[in-house]
Protein backbone atom coordinates (compact mmCIF):
# COMPACT_ATOMS: atom_id res chain seq x y z
CA UNK A 1 0.00 0.00 0.00
CA UNK A 2 1.14 3.60 -0.50
CA UNK A 3 2.71 5.30 2.53
CA UNK A 4 0.22 6.45 5.17
CA UNK A 5 1.08 9.97 6.35
CA UNK A 6 -1.21 10.12 9.39
CA UNK A 7 -0.30 9.23 12.99
CA UNK A 8 -1.84 6.05 14.38
CA UNK A 9 -3.58 7.90 17.24
CA UNK A 10 -6.10 10.69 16.64
CA UNK A 11 -7.75 12.76 19.35
CA UNK A 12 -11.53 12.69 18.95
CA UNK A 13 -13.13 16.14 18.48
CA UNK A 14 -9.93 17.77 19.72
CA UNK A 15 -9.43 16.30 23.18
CA UNK A 16 -12.25 13.85 23.58
CA UNK A 17 -14.20 14.72 26.68
CA UNK A 18 -11.58 16.71 28.61
CA UNK A 19 -12.54 20.02 27.00
CA UNK A 20 -15.53 21.32 25.03
CA UNK A 21 -15.52 19.24 21.87
CA UNK A 22 -14.68 20.76 18.49
CA UNK A 23 -13.17 23.93 19.98
CA UNK A 24 -9.66 25.31 19.80
CA UNK A 25 -9.43 24.77 23.56
CA UNK A 26 -9.90 21.06 22.93
CA UNK A 27 -7.22 21.01 20.24
CA UNK A 28 -4.76 22.80 22.52
CA UNK A 29 -5.43 20.33 25.32
CA UNK A 30 -5.05 17.36 23.01
CA UNK A 31 -1.70 18.72 21.84
CA UNK A 32 -0.65 19.18 25.46
CA UNK A 33 -1.19 15.43 25.90
CA UNK A 34 1.16 14.75 22.99
CA UNK A 35 -1.34 14.24 20.19
CA UNK A 36 -0.27 15.24 16.69
CA UNK A 37 -3.45 14.27 14.85
CA UNK A 38 -7.06 15.23 15.49
CA UNK A 39 -10.57 14.43 14.31
CA UNK A 40 -13.30 17.06 14.08
CA UNK A 41 -16.78 17.61 12.65
CA UNK A 42 -17.44 20.32 10.05
CA UNK A 43 -20.74 21.67 8.72
CA UNK A 44 -21.92 24.85 7.00
CA UNK A 45 -23.60 27.94 8.35
CA UNK A 46 -26.62 29.27 6.48
CA UNK A 47 -24.32 31.60 4.54
CA UNK A 48 -21.84 28.85 3.64
CA UNK A 49 -19.08 29.23 6.26
CA UNK A 50 -17.49 25.87 7.24
CA UNK A 51 -17.30 25.60 11.04
CA UNK A 52 -16.91 22.94 13.72
CA UNK A 53 -19.95 21.36 15.36
CA UNK A 54 -21.09 17.78 15.73
CA UNK A 55 -24.83 18.03 16.27
CA UNK A 56 -27.38 19.32 13.80
CA UNK A 57 -28.76 21.49 16.62
CA UNK A 58 -27.06 23.94 18.96
CA UNK A 59 -28.55 23.10 22.36
CA UNK A 60 -26.15 20.40 23.62
CA UNK A 61 -22.84 22.21 23.20
CA UNK A 62 -23.68 25.92 22.97
CA UNK A 63 -26.04 28.47 24.49
CA UNK A 64 -27.86 28.71 21.16
CA UNK A 65 -31.05 27.05 20.00
CA UNK A 66 -32.31 25.47 16.81
CA UNK A 67 -30.59 24.04 13.75
CA UNK A 68 -27.06 25.35 13.39
CA UNK A 69 -27.24 25.24 9.61
CA UNK A 70 -30.15 27.65 9.62
CA UNK A 71 -28.09 30.42 11.29
CA UNK A 72 -25.65 32.79 9.54
CA UNK A 73 -22.06 32.76 10.73
CA UNK A 74 -22.43 36.21 12.27
CA UNK A 75 -24.89 34.75 14.78
CA UNK A 76 -23.02 31.48 15.34
CA UNK A 77 -19.77 33.33 16.04
CA UNK A 78 -21.32 34.99 19.10
CA UNK A 79 -22.39 31.77 20.83
CA UNK A 80 -20.69 30.36 23.91
CA UNK A 81 -19.48 26.85 23.06
CA UNK A 82 -17.56 26.24 26.28
CA UNK A 83 -19.66 26.98 29.35
CA UNK A 84 -21.67 23.74 29.00
CA UNK A 85 -18.46 21.85 29.74
CA UNK A 86 -17.57 23.93 32.80
CA UNK A 87 -17.00 27.50 33.95
CA UNK A 88 -13.29 27.35 33.08
CA UNK A 89 -14.21 27.19 29.39
CA UNK A 90 -16.88 29.88 29.45
CA UNK A 91 -16.61 32.13 26.41
CA UNK A 92 -15.01 29.53 24.14
CA UNK A 93 -16.37 30.04 20.62
CA UNK A 94 -17.32 27.82 17.73
CA UNK A 95 -14.25 27.85 15.46
CA UNK A 96 -14.28 28.25 11.72
CA UNK A 97 -12.53 25.52 9.76
CA UNK A 98 -10.08 28.18 8.59
CA UNK A 99 -8.99 28.84 12.19
CA UNK A 100 -8.46 25.16 12.88
CA UNK A 101 -6.56 24.69 9.62
CA UNK A 102 -4.18 27.49 10.56
CA UNK A 103 -3.68 26.09 14.05
CA UNK A 104 -2.99 22.47 13.08
CA UNK A 105 -0.58 23.45 10.34
CA UNK A 106 1.28 25.84 12.63
CA UNK A 107 1.62 22.99 15.13
CA UNK A 108 2.69 20.47 12.51
CA UNK A 109 -0.38 18.33 13.17
CA UNK A 110 -2.67 16.29 10.92
CA UNK A 111 -6.45 16.52 10.72
CA UNK A 112 -9.31 14.17 9.93
CA UNK A 113 -12.23 16.35 8.84
CA UNK A 114 -15.54 14.58 9.21
CA UNK A 115 -18.04 16.17 6.83
CA UNK A 116 -21.13 16.47 9.03
CA UNK A 117 -23.92 17.92 6.88
CA UNK A 118 -27.07 19.44 8.25
CA UNK A 119 -29.73 16.98 6.99
CA UNK A 120 -30.68 17.86 3.44
CA UNK A 121 -27.40 19.62 2.61
CA UNK A 122 -25.18 16.59 2.02
CA UNK A 123 -23.97 17.44 -1.49
CA UNK A 124 -23.58 21.15 -0.81
CA UNK A 125 -21.65 20.52 2.38
CA UNK A 126 -19.40 17.87 0.85
CA UNK A 127 -18.46 20.16 -2.02
CA UNK A 128 -17.95 23.26 0.12
CA UNK A 129 -15.86 21.54 2.79
CA UNK A 130 -13.68 19.87 0.16
CA UNK A 131 -13.15 23.15 -1.67
CA UNK A 132 -12.28 24.92 1.56
CA UNK A 133 -9.81 22.20 2.57
CA UNK A 134 -8.12 22.25 -0.83
CA UNK A 135 -7.59 25.98 -0.46
CA UNK A 136 -6.60 25.99 3.22
CA UNK A 137 -4.08 23.16 2.82
CA UNK A 138 -2.77 24.16 -0.62
CA UNK A 139 0.83 23.01 -0.85
CA UNK A 140 0.76 21.20 2.51
CA UNK A 141 2.82 18.04 2.80
CA UNK A 142 0.00 16.24 4.63
CA UNK A 143 -3.52 17.13 3.46
CA UNK A 144 -6.56 16.59 5.66
CA UNK A 145 -8.32 13.24 5.48
CA UNK A 146 -11.97 13.88 4.60
CA UNK A 147 -14.45 11.37 6.01
CA UNK A 148 -18.22 11.07 6.20
CA UNK A 149 -21.08 8.69 6.87
CA UNK A 150 -22.78 10.34 3.89
CA UNK A 151 -21.84 8.79 0.57
CA UNK A 152 -23.50 11.76 -1.15
CA UNK A 153 -21.17 14.13 0.71
CA UNK A 154 -18.14 12.02 -0.22
CA UNK A 155 -19.19 11.94 -3.88
CA UNK A 156 -19.49 15.73 -3.88
CA UNK A 157 -16.11 16.07 -2.18
CA UNK A 158 -14.55 13.78 -4.78
CA UNK A 159 -16.05 15.76 -7.65
CA UNK A 160 -14.88 19.07 -6.18
CA UNK A 161 -11.39 18.19 -4.94
CA UNK A 162 -10.47 14.71 -6.19
CA UNK A 163 -6.87 14.94 -4.97
CA UNK A 164 -7.89 15.10 -1.30
CA UNK A 165 -7.92 11.69 0.44
CA UNK A 166 -11.30 10.42 1.60
CA UNK A 167 -12.57 7.78 4.01
CA UNK A 168 -15.96 6.10 4.36
CA UNK A 169 -17.34 6.16 7.91
CA UNK A 170 -19.46 3.19 9.04
CA UNK A 171 -21.57 2.75 12.16
CA UNK A 172 -23.17 -0.41 10.78
CA UNK A 173 -21.63 -2.91 8.42
CA UNK A 174 -23.23 -2.83 4.95
CA UNK A 175 -22.93 -5.46 2.28
CA UNK A 176 -19.59 -5.24 0.47
CA UNK A 177 -18.05 -2.39 2.49
CA UNK A 178 -14.80 -2.66 0.54
CA UNK A 179 -16.58 -2.25 -2.79
CA UNK A 180 -18.55 0.73 -1.47
CA UNK A 181 -15.35 2.47 -0.39
CA UNK A 182 -13.69 1.70 -3.71
CA UNK A 183 -16.66 3.09 -5.64
CA UNK A 184 -16.09 6.39 -3.82
CA UNK A 185 -12.33 6.25 -4.55
CA UNK A 186 -11.66 6.27 -0.80
CA UNK A 187 -8.27 5.52 0.71
CA UNK A 188 -9.66 4.23 4.02
CA UNK A 189 -12.66 2.92 5.90
CA UNK A 190 -13.33 4.11 9.45
CA UNK A 191 -15.64 1.86 11.46
CA UNK A 192 -17.16 1.89 14.90
CA UNK A 193 -14.53 -0.18 16.69
CA UNK A 194 -16.78 -3.17 17.42
CA UNK A 195 -17.38 -3.66 13.70
CA UNK A 196 -13.71 -4.21 12.87
CA UNK A 197 -12.54 -7.80 12.82
CA UNK A 198 -9.72 -9.73 11.23
CA UNK A 199 -11.63 -10.53 8.05
CA UNK A 200 -12.59 -6.93 7.39
CA UNK A 201 -9.15 -5.56 8.22
CA UNK A 202 -7.52 -8.13 5.93
CA UNK A 203 -9.98 -7.41 3.12
CA UNK A 204 -9.39 -3.67 3.38
CA UNK A 205 -5.63 -4.06 3.30
CA UNK A 206 -5.82 -6.52 0.40
CA UNK A 207 -7.73 -3.86 -1.54
CA UNK A 208 -5.13 -1.20 -0.73
CA UNK A 209 -7.37 0.55 1.81
CA UNK A 210 -6.46 1.61 5.32
CA UNK A 211 -8.51 0.47 8.33
CA UNK A 212 -9.30 2.93 11.13
CA UNK A 213 -11.64 2.74 14.11
CA UNK A 214 -13.56 5.07 16.43
CA UNK A 215 -14.03 5.72 19.38
CA UNK A 216 -11.37 3.49 20.95
CA UNK A 217 -11.05 4.22 24.67
CA UNK A 218 -10.58 0.95 26.57
CA UNK A 219 -7.32 -0.96 26.87
CA UNK A 220 -8.85 -4.26 25.75
CA UNK A 221 -10.19 -2.67 22.58
CA UNK A 222 -6.84 -1.01 21.86
CA UNK A 223 -5.03 -4.34 22.24
CA UNK A 224 -7.50 -6.22 20.04
CA UNK A 225 -7.37 -3.66 17.25
CA UNK A 226 -3.61 -3.36 17.38
CA UNK A 227 -3.38 -7.14 17.05
CA UNK A 228 -5.53 -6.91 13.91
CA UNK A 229 -3.15 -4.35 12.44
CA UNK A 230 -5.49 -1.37 12.12
CA UNK A 231 -3.93 1.84 10.85
CA UNK A 232 -5.64 4.41 13.05
CA UNK A 233 -7.32 4.69 16.47
CA UNK A 234 -9.59 7.65 17.21
CA UNK A 235 -9.94 8.12 20.96
CA UNK A 236 -11.55 10.23 23.65
CA UNK A 237 -9.07 8.95 26.22
CA UNK A 238 -6.21 11.31 25.42
CA UNK A 239 -5.20 11.33 29.09
CA UNK A 240 -4.94 7.52 29.25
CA UNK A 241 -3.45 6.62 25.87
CA UNK A 242 -0.28 8.40 24.87
CA UNK A 243 0.15 8.55 21.08
CA UNK A 244 3.72 7.27 21.39
CA UNK A 245 2.82 4.21 23.44
CA UNK A 246 4.45 1.11 21.94
CA UNK A 247 2.51 -1.23 19.72
CA UNK A 248 2.10 -4.89 20.50
CA UNK A 249 5.08 -7.07 19.56
CA UNK A 250 5.25 -7.63 15.84
CA UNK A 251 3.20 -4.54 14.93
Amino acid sequence: MPPWPYPRWLAHRGAGKLAPENTLAAFRLGAAHGYRAFECDVKLSADGVPFLLHDATLERTTNGQGRAGDRPWGELALLDAGRWHGPYFAGERLPRLAEVAAWVQAQGCALNVEIKPTPGTEATTGAAVAAACAKLWAGAAVPPLLSSFSEVALQAAQATSPALPRALLLDTLPKEPVARAQALACVAVVTQHRLMDGALCTALHAAGLRALCYTVNEDADVQRLQALGVDGLITDAVDRHHPDEPLLPGR
